[in-house]
């Protein structure tokens, strides 16, 4: 019998409706984080959908079949259709049909399908027959080391997610031992949920274990998480991360709270050419070269040392060259950390294949509720555009209208506004246009950092924000990722790439270390524009987590109306 007030509607092509007006409708959010996509989150209904990929990575987390049509079963409001609960379990009856086995040639690598049906699918597959080779042992094919990351992409393209038992090399030993007091003098220990996501990657540290990619919020310690498993593994390590910035945070934090030495620690980047057993690199050394013909010089890192784990930072960023030289480093364990596994590129499925799949993951509400990172109040501020734009927005073409949106003027206002409301606050102050953001950092007196920011400078400046002898800081998206800045409470977002969901996780992330205030995430939008759009779409990302969105006006600030209001947009 159906049952109005449970609040999913499982339809027949995989989609499935949430009604957060439902007594259960936060419970059975968190119940879909694990396996479920989602799409659309407007008012009174949001959108999830079920997908090949969603259900493989619920698979190499540890869930079943069976445990994801029980959540179903438990929240639909009506029957859950038949032709979806036979489509979960053909799904997931794909996962480990296929293997990777090791062979007695180490150049090549069994692959064996379970069955005479599957085997000759893939003989069949034009795809796969230029690295498919006949073996002796039945149902299976031999093929080149150097292929394993292409084989393991185009199966899964194939709806095959291959299970990959073949044991991974160990590395050049080193001692990682993790402190109990850092250097600073501060207690240090693990958190249970970081023990249990090492836990996950490492395993028993036998065949099929050792690579994969942890899913935490900003602000829940994933560089810990890196170190821990970096202290299991004890292994020479290598670092990739997003920026500069992020590799000298990666220093700091191996020195604070592991016994390395300073001599052991090294650093890659545009100023630093350093290898030694943990070394640090930014993905932009690695994916320069001279001219769009020539090799990557710098790949040849990747096989200067004996490495036994590469650690990638921010794997939802990760570049496609590095995808491609990945394929060839299926032998060492990989670790990717992230926030969001959430690509504005589509290459969700190669991080699955190349680097791993999802071992742990943890709601962000989950652990704001239990006191792991701050509790924070997301708010829409709408803006009207100044009347002498109205033309000239009207007649551009829709690039030039983001522009014209995100650029609005009127938000300096507003953000001066918003820093008196906070001014006992540490804030930031985010954006997408230079332009944009020299005016507003002249109008607030607070410093700027761009990607033209010398380095030295930048570092200078984040730790005067550390110290709080600076309390505002003006950012581009060059803070978007791996800036440790624990005190930030508050962060202005005056404008985005687009409609980009990764980045609108990452910002809220700067904000989200655990504190005794409580964290206000602002988004300024031009109202009637193109930017309403895409502030619907990036906050996606925020309503799947679990967090509600407050809408109000400029008039509504003027009125001095509470800018955490629970009149919400998305619940």
């Amino acid at each position: 019998m159906p049952n109005p007030l449970l609040p999913l509607i499982i339809q027949g092509d995989r989609s499935i409706l949430l009604d957060v007006h439902s007594p259960d409708a936060l419970e059975a959010r968190f119940a879909l984080i694990p396996f479920a996509e989602l799409e659309k989150s407007p008012e009174h209904l949001h959108t999830y959908r079920l997908t090949g990929l969603s259900l493989w990575n619920a698979a190499s987390a540890g869930l079943t079949a069976e445990k994801i049509i029980t959540t179903l079963q438990r929240f639909a409001r009506f029957d859950v259709p038949p032709a979806v609960i036979s489509w979960i379990e053909e799904t997931f009856g794909r996962y480990g049909k296929i293997t990777l086995t090791a062979c007695e040639d180490p150049a090549f690598l069994y692959l064996t399908a379970e069955s005479e049906r599957i085997y000759r699918e893939l003989k069949a597959a034009p795809k796969l027959s230029k690295y498919l080779l006949a073996a002796e042992k039945p149902h299976s094919f031999l093929i080149a080391l150097l292929n394993r990351g292409t084989v393991k992409q185009v199966l899964l393209k194939m709806g095959w997610p291959v299970r990959d038992q073949v044991p991974l090399k160990d590395g050049a030993p080193l001692a990682i031992p993790l402190r109990t007091q850092t250097k600073k003098g501060m207690d240090f220990s693990i958190r249970n949920y970081q023990r249990e996501a090492a836990d996950a990657f490492t395993g028993d540290k036998g065949p099929g274990t050792g690579f994969g990619t942890i899913v935490l919020p900003c602000g829940a310690g994933k560089t810990i998480v890196g170190m821990l498993v970096m202290s299991m593994l004890n292994t020479d390590t290598l670092i990739l991360t997003t920026n500069t910035a992020a590799v000298y945070q990666w220093k700091r934090e191996l020195l604070d709270k592991t016994g390395l030495e300073d001599d052991c620690i090294g650093i890659y980047s545009s100023d630093s050419k350093e290898i030694k057993p943990v070394t640090v690199a930014t993905y932009q050394i690695l994916t320069w070269r001279p001219d769009t013909e020539s090799e990557f010089p710098h790949f040849r890192l990747f096989r200067e040392r004996n490495w036994g784990l590469i650690i990638y930072d921010e794997v939802h960023l990760l570049p496609a060259p590095v995808f491609r030289i990945t394929a060839e480093l299926q032998v060492i364990r990989r670790l990717g950390l992230t926030a969001t596994l959430i690509r504005e590129d589509g290459c969700e499925g190669d991080v699955f294949s190349l680097v791993g799949p999802k071992r742990y993951d943890v709601p962000w509400k989950e652990l704001e509720e239990k006191g792991w990172i701050a509790h924070a109040y997301c708010t829409e501020i709408r803006i009207p555009l100044p009347v002498s734009k109205e033309i000239e927005y009207a007649a551009a073409p829709l690039r030039e209208k983001h522009r014209i949106a995100s650029e609005n003027e009127a938000k300096i206002e507003v953000a001066r506004q918003l820093l008196m409301r906070h001014s006992e606050d540490q804030i930031l102050i985010i954006g997408q246009y230079i332009t944009q953001l020299k005016k507003i950092a002249e109008a607030v007196h607070a410093p700027l950092i761009t990607g033209k920011t010398p380095n030295a400078e930048r570092e200078s400046l984040y730790e005067a924000f550390r110290s709080g002898s600076i309390s505002v800081l003006v950012v581009s998206k060059v803070a978007n990722f791996a800036i440790d800045l624990p005190d930030a409470s508050v962060a202005i977002q005056i404008s985005g790439t687009f409609g980009s969901r990764q980045e609108e996780a990452q910002r809220l992330g700067r904000i989200l270390r655990p504190k005794e205030r409580n964290a206000f995430f602002y988004t300024l939008v031009t109202r009637h524009s193109v930017e309403e759009e895409c502030a619907d779409h990036r906050q996606k990302f925020l309503a799947e987590q679990g967090y509600a969105y407050s809408l109000i006006t400029d008039t509504d600030m003027q009125l001095n109306l509470p800018l955490c209001a629970p009149s919400l947009k998305n619940s």
